[in-house]
């Protein structure tokens, strides 16, 4: 049959459509490979810094290499004709290789390989012998990171729902993904929901209130009563000031804060400040006395009240431990009611991933970057995210960058994303002190001048902490029950250090245990352990009200601004988006 014009028309087209996708495969390819040699590259410089002159453990993962080849070819080898497949990883369980098309010759072939060179190199890391074990515990944090960098999900060509996203958009979700990129890039950080998704004050850190009391570092937040009554010893509650307060302040179906203003409780908030060049100086010291204690005795004075009930939550639970010490030795504890601490820590022996980042290049690294004396939060969200890379990083890497979703408008992801500065010598005292030399629980720290023996401390303590926490592990936060010497309740929470604290009961998620025995270890405590369905909030709120004293009249004092603290401004505040 002789060409026709219309023959040689599609020939044409179809050829313009061959180069067009073997044109973009190829490019793709070429930074999948430049991409993937630096990663291996950087992670051989990584490896040699961390084992130093060990030639022993440097052998011995030199022939784990060897046998993470030999695995990679039996691999491929068993796809060839005529070979059986290969019996081993299945990968069916990982999240990451949902779907149909991961189960195609293909791709599962590329899926399995990769699960089984992951296992091999992390097996060969766990396998060296003769190295510090902080060193090898560095080297395998750095290995999993390698490992969840590299997997074929990350990349176009090797993930088959990129690929089919591909050729439906015909491309276009590459360059809209290409464009969120750039814009992550210009501001220093990956971006998990559309930037005006949610407005503090707005959609978020709505519950209604007002601003009482300024200082160069915090606001106090006084939260308006919904009750006609009110019990009569105040809630004052500290946030950690790494992260923005609102975090117990969410949309009001998760707001911790609007949950306690409607069970009775008179609910202050401090709200800290983000630090800027004026706060160069400001140390642990500020923190514990110029905050804390200064925002309890505010409180006291405003309500003629002799005490308050408080919360710390994270790092701000670690300088209310030493409060607490300061108070007892000051003859002063009775300020304090009871004390609630939400996944905390005074002992850091145990205190999981972070501890890897704590040695002298990191701490020369913190000054470096806070030549004014404050060190941008970007650095801190950026680690955070790396604790928990697969769901934090690469997750967005592919759903906002290769496959171009919609962003979901998630409310505890934007508050994950709205990080704070942080005073930088504050900081680097903080990792060096607390985090590498343990010396809260050592007896070696002092507030304005006086030591801190947290055995003094009698006040009554309720302890929660996360069952999945992988930033204050539950078996470091556990170690609170070892320091005090008063009445103690201790709560292990499902999920982890966010998502197990703000569990409001209406969502029916999760559940938490509690033991009423006499137990000196966490593997006792569950052991023995009832567990509750649900959200430990209303638990909390039994053991605080046995302490509540009474209740009186929501009005007066009670009423934000009208007692002797006339209003600022509104809820939730200036501070809070200060960057």
């Amino acid at each position: 049959m002789a060409p026709t014009r219309d023959n040689m028309a599609e020939d044409v087209t179809l050829l313009d459509e061959i180069a067009h996708w073997t044109g973009v495969a190829g490019r793709m390819q070429q930074l999948l490979m430049e991409h993937g040699a630096s990663a291996a590259l950087k992670m051989v410089d990584d490896t040699a810094a961390i084992l130093g002159e060990n030639k022993k453990a440097g052998t011995e993962l030199l022939d784990s290499q060897t046998a993470w080849w030999n695995d990679a070819m039996a691999q491929w080898q068993a796809m060839l004709p005529g070979k059986d497949a290969m019996p081993g990883a299945k990968a069916a369980s990982d999240r990451r290789f949902k779907g149909a098309r991961w189960e195609e010759p293909v791709f599962d072939m590329i899926r399995q390989s990769y699960v089984a060179i992951a296992d091999q190199l992390l097996k060969g890391v766990d396998a060296l012998e003769g190295i510090d074990p902080k060193q090898k515990e560095q080297l395998r944090f750095a290995t999993q990171s390698f490992v969840e960098a590299m997997s074929p999900a990350n990349f176009a060509l090797t993930n088959p729902q990129v690929l089919d996203r591909i050729i439906e958009t015909r491309g276009a979700n590459l360059i809209t993904g290409l464009e969120r990129m750039l814009a992550d890039a210009g501001a220093g950080q990956i971006r998990h929901v559309g930037e005006k998704a949610f407005e503090v004050g707005k959609t978020i850190a709505t519950t209604p209130g007002k601003v009482i009391k300024e200082t160069p570092l915090y606001q106090l937040i006084h939260y308006a009563p919904t009750t006609p009554k009110v019990q009569s010893i105040p809630l004052l509650i500290f946030p950690p000031w790494i992260n923005r307060f609102y975090i117990l302040d969410l949309s009001p179906e998760k707001s911790f804060v609007k949950w306690a203003v409607d069970q009775g409780l008179s609910v202050f908030m401090v709200s800290w400040k983000s630090a800027d060049a004026s706060m160069a100086t400001t140390t642990m010291d500020d923190y514990v006395l110029r905050g804390q204690r200064d925002a309890i005795d505010t409180i006291r004075d405003l309500l003629d009240v002799p005490s308050v009930h408080v919360v710390g939550y994270c790092v701000a639970g670690t300088a209310l431990s030493m409060l607490l010490a300061w108070l007892a030795a000051k003859g002063e504890a009775d300020k304090v009611a009871s004390a609630t601490f939400f996944t905390a820590q005074v002992d850091f022996s145990e205190a999981g991933d972070l501890t890897l980042f704590v040695d002298d290049a990191q701490l020369a690294l913190i000054e470096s970057l806070s030549p004014e004396g404050y060190l941008d939060g970007r650095y801190m969200g950026a680690t955070f995210n790396l604790l928990r890379g697969r769901d934090l990083i690469w997750n967005y890497v592919v759903n906002n960058y290769l496959l171009a979703d919609d962003y979901k408008p998630f409310d505890l992801l934007h508050w994950n994303s709205d990080v704070t500065n942080l005073p930088a010598e504050w900081h680097r005292r903080y990792l060096a002190d607390f985090y590498r030399d343990n010396k809260l629980v050592k007896g070696e720290l002092a507030v304005d001048g006086h030591p801190v023996d947290l055995s003094v401390i009698e006040t009554p303590v309720y302890v929660q902490a996360g069952r999945e926490d992988h930033i204050a592990p539950p078996e470091s936060v556990w170690k609170l029950t070892h320091h005090f010497t008063g009445p103690l309740r201790f709560v292990l929470a499902g999920s982890g250090h966010i998502a197990g604290v703000v569990n409001p009961p209406a969502a029916g998620k999760y559940q938490y245990w509690t033991n009423d025995a006499q137990v000196g270890t966490l593997s006792d405590f569950v052991a023995g352990a009832q567990e509750h369905k649900g959200s430990w909030w209303p638990d909390w709120l039994n053991w605080i009200s046995a302490k509540a004293g009474g209740d009186v009249p929501a009005k007066g004092a009670r009423l934000p601004g009208k007692g002797k603290l006339k209003p600022i401004e509104d809820a939730p505040g200036r501070y809070v988006v200060t960057r």
